[in-house]
């Protein structure tokens, strides 16, 4: 069954709701909750709306649709179909509920109360064998071969080169306003330089003229 949800606005990253079940190895499950947050991160209008990106012994599926990214992390033993189902039924749900405050979501967890609803759908999701699950299984077996399977090391990676080149155009940013004010303040003294002695025997010879003919 998922280990644990995430629900996001794909926009910013901003976490809308999440759900986590207990583990023995909360070092590893809070890495694996990171690494979640990171994909979300990396997501833009390019990002494929369904994908499975796999990290080891587990695997992170992910719906991107409407603005919402609903991810999910399972073993790689259990099937891909009933984590894509799973977050489908969260999809639906969630989107009849939050659609019109989506956007307006100023803080993390806003929706937290949506995880009573994930509680309740994963419950239906533990037992891959019942007759449910087994005929959601055997549905639409060729949908899958439709969703892109990446490598968690190659996503990450990739979101980390795009964070560096905005870290990158920013310096350049400050390097250029840092420059222009240099340039302003180089050509001011350029001018005083060239035209200050002038302007002074201009000054002179006017001051001179008024105290001869005062």
């Amino acid at each position: 069954m998922p280990k644990f949800t995430l629900v996001a606005r794909a926009s910013d990253g901003l976490h809308l709701a999440a759900s986590m079940e207990d583990e023995r190895d909360h070092r590893q499950l809070d890495q694996q909750k990171n690494e979640a947050k990171r994909i979300v991160k990396t997501l833009n209008s390019s990002s494929p709306a369904r994908a499975t990106i796999e990290a080891g012994s587990s695997s992170f599926n992910y719906i991107n649709q409407d603005g919402v990214c609903f991810l999910c992390l399972i073993d790689k033993s259990y099937p891909k179909r009933l984590a894509f189902n799973y977050l489908e039924e969260l999809q639906r749900e969630f989107t009849r509920l939050y659609r019109d405050d989506i956007d307006k979501a100023s803080r993390p967890y806003a929706f937290i109360k949506f995880d009573t609803f994930i509680q309740k759908t994963k419950r239906l999701y533990v037992d891959t064998r019942t007759t449910r699950n087994l005929n959601k299984i055997n549905e639409d077996l060729n949908d899958m071969t439709k969703i892109m399977t990446q490598n968690l090391t190659d996503v990450l990676g990739r979101g980390d080169r795009l964070e560096a080149v905005g870290a990158k155009a920013s310096r350049l940013r400050d390097d250029s306003s840092k420059y222009a004010k240099n340039a302003k303040y180089l050509n001011t003294q350029a001018m005083l330089r060239k035209y200050g002695p002038l302007a002074f025997v201009l000054l002179l010879c006017l001051a001179m003229l008024w105290w001869r003919f005062r």
